[in-house]
């Protein structure tokens, strides 16, 4: 397997301090001999590499941009360049990582108590415990304020009821960041693994994200105690804090696709051979070359603004949106024009663009589909809102 060198047209490492590029080096360098020689292995048996999960964390991977409970406290551009690295090995592998420290780790440390944060943050951090956030419902996807799932306070207890639906980690997760309607407005629970009333079951025949675990949340009459409520919850924007802190690293992760996407039908186009000389010589493949590499330029200096924004703290959920929906399109036409350019190896596995291409179309449909991110940008540009008639 030759080495990943990076797509880097505009030098745009320049821009990134000697700590940033250690960090993504060393994340590139780690995918590159750890993840691909397996990761074809667990996309065909449908299986999550459990097995990386220790490694990750031993390099401070998980939660990464946390401070303190065993976190490494990076900056914002140095986590996503992580989330870029992981995603050009495979979306499901940055799926994980993002669910654990973006979903799971961040609520806690935002809205938990200390006793949660102490209980919970360093287990997670270091592997030893899972986590899930269970916000989505068969009937609430893409409209998280129609969710059915309630929580009912009896004396010093809660009782939920109800079902969450495409849940990344649900069923290895110790823990499910659970969100749920109370008297008080939607709050977000602790759920943890065992609890009475508390089961999960995988979604299965994916094509897509084969090498994650997607599982549904199902609670009936199941009792958690008062203390597992996450007290500084207040309705849904709390829980959309969450995923705005998520689709950041998903705008950095399908970047990192495309790159992987681009590589891949660059030094498949400079070997085959038709018509007597390597099809990277032909207009039409050097027009799909240039464009993949264009648009991947353009994602990449966004997403460093996107970073220093954050940074600054000064970045908006909009800003995010239109972050998280430019990957998301970018991976999306790269991994079809690579596809078309390996011709019939393109659907075979033992190449990545395929992989790339069925688990993109997860990735542009999870935490705000293109639509809905549209119409997020959309209010924010003419003050109307559109996402009801």
């Amino acid at each position: 397997m030759s080495t990943f060198k990076g797509v880097d047209f505009f030098d745009v490492s320049s821009l990134l301090t000697e700590e940033e590029r250690l960090i993504r080096d060393t994340v590139r360098e780690w995918v590159q001999e750890n993840v691909l020689p397996i990761i074809e292995h667990h996309f065909r048996s449908g299986t999550f590499p459990m097995e990386l999960v220790p490694q990750m964390a031993g390099m401070g991977l998980l939660g990464a941009n946390l401070e303190g409970y065993g976190c490494a406290g990076l900056g914002a551009v140095a986590y996503g360049l992580i989330m870029q690295e992981l995603e050009r090995g495979d979306s499901g592998l940055r799926s994980f990582v993002s669910v654990q420290g973006a979903l799971c780790m961040y609520p806690i440390h935002s809205f938990g108590t200390d006793e949660q944060k102490q209980r919970w943050l360093p287990a997670m951090a270091r592997g030893e415990k899972i986590g899930c956030f269970g916000l989505t419902e068969p009937d609430a996807g893409s409209n998280p304020a129609g969710m059915k799932t309630r929580a009912v306070r009896k004396t010093d207890r809660w009782v939920i009821n109800g079902a969450k639906a495409w849940i990344t980690n649900g069923s290895i997760a110790d823990v499910a960041i659970l969100w749920a309607r109370t008297e008080e407005g939607i709050r977000g629970f602790l759920v943890e693994k065992g609890t009475r009333g508390f089961s999960t079951k995988d979604h299965v025949g994916k094509f897509s994200l084969r090498a994650s675990v997607t599982s549904e949340l199902v609670l009936q009459d199941c009792e958690i105690p008062e203390e597992n409520i996450l007290p500084a919850t207040s309705g849904l924007k709390s829980a959309l804090s969450c995923l705005t802190q998520a689709r950041y690293g998903i705008a950095w992760g399908a970047i990192g696709s495309a790159m992987a996407v681009y590589d891949e039908a660059l030094n498949y186009a400079k070997t085959r051979i038709v018509f007597g000389k390597p099809i990277a010589g032909f207009q039409l493949q050097q027009a799909k070359l240039v464009w993949m590499l264009g648009e991947i330029t353009k994602g990449q200096l966004l997403n460093l603004q996107l970073g220093r924004l954050k940074e600054k703290g000064a970045v908006t959920p909009h800003q995010v949106s239109l972050g998280k929906k430019n990957g998301c399109c970018v991976a999306r036409e790269c991994a079809k024009l690579g596809r078309e350019m390996l011709g019939a190896n393109g659907i075979m596995d033992e190449y990545q663009v395929g992989r790339h291409l069925c688990n993109i179309e997860s990735v542009y449909t999870y935490e705000g589909t293109d639509d809905i991110h549209t119409l997020i940008l959309g209010e924010a540009i003419t003050g109307i809102p559109a996402f009801t008639g």
